[in-house]
């Protein structure tokens, strides 16, 4: 059995995403900037018709932020029938991972990181974070999110 993964980076660290929660990878776009409380949420876009949420990986994984380049890309992914984007550094490439390569993440990692991997994958010499989106927001930053999806001001 294998789990199929959009595979990118955040600064030198590879990530995976199960492509059955991945809608579309997109370039860069220009984001509305929006005011919230939350420093990660950094605005919306207009995608096809959508207005879609964007959050800042970097920001939310407390990595410093770097000039935005033609490498990023937003990862729109399906939580609870919102649609969410990842601002990530690169989109690399689709990968099949054996179920067998992928590891429960070890109990050192502390604080909220833990809730959102779902495993560490060993291929090689390359380690891979398997990340839950489910997770990525607490029940109060996705609240947010739903409002701002869901806010006619915005989808109009």
């Amino acid at each position: 059995m294998y789990l199929k993964v959009i595979v990118f980076r955040i600064n030198t660290e590879e990530y995976g995403l199960d492509v059955s929660q991945v809608k579309s990878i997109e370039r860069l776009q220009h984001i509305t900037i929006i005011p919230t409380s939350t420093e990660f949420i950094k605005g919306i876009i207009n995608l096809r018709g959508s207005i879609i949420p964007i959050i800042d990986l970097r920001t939310r994984f407390g990595i410093k932020n770097i000039e935005n380049n033609d490498s990023m890309r937003i990862i729109v992914v399906a939580i609870d029938n919102v649609e969410l984007g990842l601002i990530v550094d690169s989109a690399n490439d689709i990968i099949n991972i054996p179920a067998n390569a992928i590891e429960t993440p070890p109990i050192v990692i502390s604080g909220n990181i833990d809730s959102y991997i779902d495993g560490i994958a060993k291929i090689n010499e390359r380690l891979l974070i398997i990340l839950n989106p489910n997770n990525l927001l607490n029940i109060n930053e996705f609240k947010i999110i739903e409002q701002i999806g869901n806010d006619p001001q915005w989808t109009q």
